[in-house]
């Protein structure tokens, strides 16, 4: 898909239309994107097991791929 195409077809849409729903339609789209985290998305259980493989990440306790799966093979 070629991003720039697309992008026109849609303006041409949008400038062709005048339903007022449509238009309102879009910026609640735009509106929504821009307001959204996906860290507000996640559960606190979530945010917390994030945060602390973060802080294992940081103090040096890794596995590589290969120990990890020979361990669980």
């Amino acid at each position: 898909m070629d991003i720039k195409a697309e992008k026109i077809k849609l303006i041409k849409l949008l400038l062709d239309t005048d339903n007022p729903q449509i238009i309102h339609s879009i910026r609640q789209i735009f509106i929504k994107e821009k307001s959204t985290d996906f860290w507000d998305e996640l559960s606190p259980d979530h945010q917390k097991e994030i945060l602390e493989a973060s802080a294992e990440i940081e103090q040096g306790k890794t596995t590589d791929y290969e120990t990890f799966m020979s361990q669980h093979r």
